[in-house]
């Protein structure tokens, strides 16, 4: 299970350095949606795998609409991939940095750890999100609603608004 996290960490790592070095929202997309995907998989082996799911579907909802509206605004007919040589530059730098925090951070890093997540006492399993998805239904229920109106909203304020001056509410009269 070691490894199947280290795996994971590197992959979220990978993202994150892909989408701090290109100038690219395609490109940019793709890393958050592959850093979000290997944090999600790393909650979910740590045993909390509704956490896990809710995150990754409120990543996905949240970077769509936001690949949307820079994928609308981006008028670059050929963009820059992570192959190009400034956009390698700059990855490389930001894996530099990284080993360098893990060669400087890495020999007190697991004083940070989350300890057991489970607990086992005779024939009674306690997993740690049980108790937080009875809470979200009995108590967030109005939230989950609520956000999940906010969400649509701001889907359709982003659609009209990169639909163009020739159509929609924003045209010049």
């Amino acid at each position: 299970m070691v490894y199947f996290v280290c795996l994971w960490l590197f992959g979220f790592v990978l993202g994150m350095v892909g989408v701090a070095s290109n100038p690219a929202p395609y490109f940019a997309a793709l890393g958050l949606v592959m850093s979000s995907g290997a944090g999600c998989a790393v909650l979910a082996m740590f045993g909390l795998p509704f956490l896990a799911l809710a995150l990754f579907l409120i990543y996905l909802g949240g970077m769509l609409v936001v690949f949307g509206y820079s994928a609308a605004l981006a008028a670059d007919p050929h963009p820059e991939s992570w192959g190009d040589a400034s956009v390698f530059e700059h990855a490389m730098f930001y894996f530099v940095v990284v080993v360098a925090g893990l060669l400087y951070f890495g020999s007190s890093w697991y004083g940070f750890s989350t300890g057991v997540l489970s607990s086992c006492k005779e024939l009674l399993m306690v997993r740690g999100d049980v108790g937080g998805v009875s809470m979200l239904y009995a108590s967030g229920g109005v939230m989950m609603v609520l956000c999940a109106w906010v969400l649509l909203l701001t889907l359709f304020v982003v659609l009209e608004l990169t639909r163009g001056l020739s159509r929609g509410t924003l045209r010049a009269v």
